[in-house]
């Protein structure tokens, strides 16, 4: 009954009005027993569109992906526990439902919030240096915690903290496995962006109760380094961008060539501070009086920064800065390309899954309709398939 849409009673024969190249390879699957070629001339997406007419299945669909170079899409755990999962999908996959998506929002907005609040309080419109990081200890202890606790950036952090502490609870409650919890880089971010906030809590009760100089100025230091950790706070924004989920994974799949990178600094910067060195050595105004002194120079020349805090004077130091330069533009230049096909390689990647959950749900609608429903004309059975 759907084949009767093609069939030409005139020339007693069916015609489908298909990719006529591509139908080699649907031939060739039932010629050889299951095996999925696609022509050479023939476009991927056009040959996955008559995998899907044709209705091969999706075990054939995959088959063809796999055979293509495109990445298997790992099988995602899931907890056994109904209870455990859909708190689980709510909270670490936004794609999951409209309640998920609006979790993500409103942890992006609590992690935009938290990154705005610690970059205006370092303002002076908004610190009180004695209050918050005083030079010399206070006379009075107990109005440096007043002053800290009461603070507006300080009841905010808190509110910030609280829904960080509880989304991170929540998921590892609800996690599949503790220890792969632990495994996940996105996991320990989410850890060490909330330490700093209970370290300094710590830090300010412990100085309230201990009066001496020594202690005061031992824990203003650590809490200048805990304030510092709080900048981490923004690579929680890769949990929900996919942006820099391919950042992150181009990195990663890059760290020998940005290891050759900095191995050719390091030498470049070794030869070039001493050749300057040596070169300006006589000149008694010259600014290069070590070969570590020049190691500045050389890092900010071969990136091609170029400052000027530090120049050669001579003309053997100038034709030695000509050559850093041109050395460190060939240093840089050569992993680059490397790194660009990597990223571009993640970003195609991560674009064809986007793609394949709806090729394999229009293959499934049109496998359903085919066995539930009867298809009088081409454009009906196109439609099913999600082709008009």
């Amino acid at each position: 009954m759907k084949r009767m849409g093609y069939f030409d009673p005139m020339r007693n024969e069916y015609f489908f009005d298909r990719n006529r190249p591509s139908f080699d390879g649907i031939l060739y699957y039932y010629q050889s027993g299951g095996k999925i070629r696609r022509p050479a001339n023939v476009p991927l997406d056009v040959f996955s569109d008559e995998i899907i007419f044709y209705e091969l299945g999706q075990e054939v669909m995959d088959q063809f992906r796999e055979e293509e170079g495109f990445i298997k899409e790992v099988e995602v755990p899931l907890p056994s526990n109904e209870f455990h999962k859909q708190f689980w999908l709510l909270f670490e996959y936004p794609e999951s439902s409209n309640a998920a998506r609006g979790v993500a929002l409103v942890s992006v907005f609590v992690i935009v919030i938290s990154i705005i609040i610690f970059c205006l309080e370092t303002l002076p419109e908004f610190r009180e240096e004695m209050d918050i990081f005083p030079s010399s200890p206070p006379s009075a202890s107990p109005k440096t915690i007043t002053s800290t606790f009461s603070d507006p950036f300080f009841i905010i952090e808190t509110a910030c903290i609280i829904w960080f502490f509880f989304e991170l609870l929540v998921r590892f409650l609800s996690c599949p496995s503790k220890r792969e919890f632990f495994n996940n880089i996105m996991n320990m971010i989410d850890i060490v962006s909330i330490v700093p906030y209970f370290v300094t809590l710590i830090t300010e009760i412990v100085t309230t109760t201990h009066k001496s100089n020594t202690g005061q100025n031992m824990s203003l230091a650590i809490l200048r380094i805990i304030r510092l950790v709080r900048v981490f706070r923004i690579f929680k924004l890769s949990r929900h961008s996919k942006g820099l989920q391919i950042l992150g994974q181009t990195l990663k799949a890059s760290m020998r060539e940005l290891g050759l990178l900095i191995f050719f600094l390091f030498i470049g910067v070794i030869l070039f501070s001493s050749a300057i060195y040596f070169a300006e050595v006589d000149d008694p105004n010259t600014q290069f009086v070590s070969i570590p002194d020049g190691f500045w120079w050389a890092v900010v020349t071969m990136t091609t920064v170029g400052y000027g805090d530090m120049c050669p004077i001579t003309l053997g130091g100038k034709i030695v800065g000509t050559l850093c330069a041109i050395a460190g533009v060939l240093t840089i230049a050569l992993p680059v390309p490397v790194i660009v096909s990597n990223f571009n390689y993640f970003y195609h990647r991560e674009t064809e899954q986007e793609e394949k959950q709806p090729i394999a749900e229009t293959s499934d609608q049109a496998s359903k309709s085919g066995n539930s429903t009867k298809h009088g004309s081409s454009s009906s059975l196109n439609k099913a398939n999600g082709k008009y």
